[in-house]
């Protein structure tokens, strides 16, 4: 099972105003739809249809992640879009939608998510190990460090969402 290292953090400006002001070298733009099959506190398991958004190519995964906070612990894998479709259906669940614009920034990888059903846009960076994850210096145009707080999890932003429906 990979180790995923991960920061995430608010932002009060959208991807499009970042690239703008050349704080931001956008790379990919996908479209992202994720259902949660399965979750308690400790683990959870989604599927994901992905769309490119310059090419149009949609990619269907699955995936399981264990853990809470900066280190969790990922299996990720894809499927085929009948696999996906049947699980979504099985599920009866509203997806949670965003759009995903992935960059560079100072020679990292930085995915900007632009959440559809709520007032939410956050940064999340990834790390070789836990003692860069530690040491990273945010830029200013950061907010506040989320990495740690439940509440901005996709999981429990998803399950909000469900129940609202």
């Amino acid at each position: 099972m990979a180790t995923e290292i991960e920061r995430k953090f608010l932002l009060d400006r959208t991807p499009e105003e970042l690239i703008a002001e050349g704080a931001f070298n956008r790379l990919s733009q996908h479209r992202i739809d994720q259902t949660y099959l399965a979750l308690d506190e400790q683990q959870e398991v989604r599927v994901r249809r992905l769309v490119d958004e310059d090419t149009g190519a949609v990619e269907y995964t699955h995936t399981f992640k264990q853990g809470n906070g900066m280190s969790r612990e990922e299996i990720e894998y894809s499927i085929t879009e009948s696999i996906y479709e049947q699980l979504f259906r099985a599920s009866g669940a509203v997806p949670l939608t965003k759009t995903r614009t992935t960059g560079e920034w100072q020679g990292l990888t930085v995915e900007l998510d632009r959440y559809d059903q709520l007032n939410l846009t956050v940064a999340e960076v990834e790390f070789d190990s836990m003692e860069d994850a530690e040491s990273f210096v945010p830029p200013d145009w950061f907010g506040e460090d989320i990495s740690s707080k439940r509440e901005y999890s996709n999981k429990k932003v998803w399950k909000e969402l469900q129940n609202r429906a």
